[in-house]
């Protein structure tokens, strides 16, 4: 659909949508949940790259950053950064190889500073399943409203925020990346082809399944070890009852790793997982919007805090290569959800997958792993370094805890 239908079909959606929140709120807030019910919709079938659905979300977006008086980033000055790309089907199957493309979605604030800040989140998702889903059933949409429509909906936020009344010691490239899903190819693809110098980029700020902030108000920051001024910074800020919860690591699945590989300070703001994820049932009814906004406000008063301090010294993180040894070193799965939002000793559950080795053995979402076979698991880590001693096929005894008491499950992996 051409971008200039878009306003016409934005209007529809404010018009359809009286009954969405409760209480009055700012244009702003309710553009946030618009952008995020558009986008999760079953009308754009989830997303995935080179699709009908994968297009007319990169319009959208290309739309809402015309709509804010922003300029065209990509080559040519085009709203698009296109790229080709493969992928298995099947992850397993060599012969599954499919060719596809995307498109990466690029706009740009100039306050004629000597960095820019890069703010970035994936608008790819999955489709119908097509690879990555933990659906058991029949092909259906994936509609991916946390994973990773939530991102996009701050992301935008931010560009209209930055635009208007930002501080001007940075400019800001904002980047809705395509096939994220894929393996960070859109990102990989920028940062291998810039639209401006990556020595100038000053830092990233990722935004990747941003929309299930939990009451506690946890909020997960990786790549905290990237630059010095991270961590003292992100304790500066206070915003509602969010505390962060820091991993120093620059690598992890996300589009952030792509920077961090080019010698860039980058950070990853993350909600935590949930059992909908990479499911049908990860919908826009199921997000906090409230705790989106706390999100967002909370960047924007980083942003502020740092915009004074110059371009931001970057430091390699001591820990990614260990974490890429374990990541390679296991060939079996549990099948569960870790709880990254947890702080406490051992492995706490998120969810556990239909028909994994931990759901057949009868261990449960919010038990907490303490125990896998002679290892005790003390966190995520400890739960990698298990799974590395055991190949398909092996089994053994995993203790949790479960509301206080101490379970025994065999699990045969």
């Amino acid at each position: 659909m051409p971008i200039k239908e878009w306003p016409l079909l934005a209007a529809l959606f404010f018009a359809l949508l009286p009954g969405l929140w409760s209480q009055p709120a700012d244009a702003d807030f309710e553009q946030m949940k618009v952008d995020v019910i558009f986008l999760s919709s079953d009308n754009l079938e989830g997303r995935q790259p080179g699709t009908r659905g994968g297009d007319e979300a990169a319009d959208y977006i290309a739309w809402r950053f015309e709509q804010m008086g922003l300029q065209a980033a990509g080559k040519g000055h085009s709203w698009f950064q296109p790229f080709d790309f493969t992928y298995r089907a099947n992850p397993h199957d060599e012969n599954s190889e499919q060719r596809s493309s995307g498109k990466n979605v690029l706009a740009y604030v100039d306050n004629g500073a000597a960095t820019t800040v890069v703010i970035g989140a994936h608008y790819d998702h999955l489709g119908y399943g097509v690879t990555g889903s933990r659906h058991m059933g029949d092909p259906a949409i994936h509609n991916g409203a946390d994973d990773n429509a939530s991102g996009v909906a701050v992301m935008l936020y931010l560009a209209k925020k930055l635009k208007e009344d930002g501080p001007k010691n940075n400019n800001y490239l904002f980047m809705a990346f395509s096939a994220e899903e894929f393996g960070l190819i859109g990102s990989k693809f920028f940062v291998e082809h810039p639209t401006l110098r990556l020595e100038d980029i000053n830092y990233v700020i990722n935004l990747d399944m941003v929309g299930r902030l939990k009451d506690d108000g946890t909020l997960i920051v990786n790549g905290a070890g990237t630059s010095p001024v991270w961590k003292d910074a992100l304790q500066r800020i206070r915003v509602g009852n969010i505390h962060v919860k820091t991993f120093d690591s620059g690598v992890g699945p996300s589009d952030h790793t792509s920077f961090y590989l080019k010698d860039i300070p980058v950070l990853h703001f993350f909600t935590g997982q949930h059992e909908q994820y990479h499911k049908p049932e990860d919908d826009s009814f199921l997000l906090n919007f409230d705790g989106m906004y706390d999100v967002a406000d909370f960047i924007l008063r980083l942003i502020s805090d740092l915009d004074g301090q110059g371009k931001l010294a970057f430091t390699k993180t001591k820990d990614e290569q260990a974490e890429g040894r374990r990541a390679a070193s296991y060939k079996v799965t549990l099948g569960v959800m870790p709880d990254y939002a947890y702080s406490g000793k051992g492995l706490k559950l998120d969810g556990v997958r239909d028909g994994g080795p931990a759901a057949k053995a009868g261990i449960q979402a919010g038990d907490v792993v303490v125990r896998m076979g002679d290892l005790e698991v003390k966190d995520i880590y400890g739960y990698m370094e298990g799974l590395s001693k055991f190949k398909a096929g092996d089994s053994t005894t995993v203790i949790v805890l479960r509301d206080g008491k101490e379970l025994k499950f065999k699990v045969t992996f």
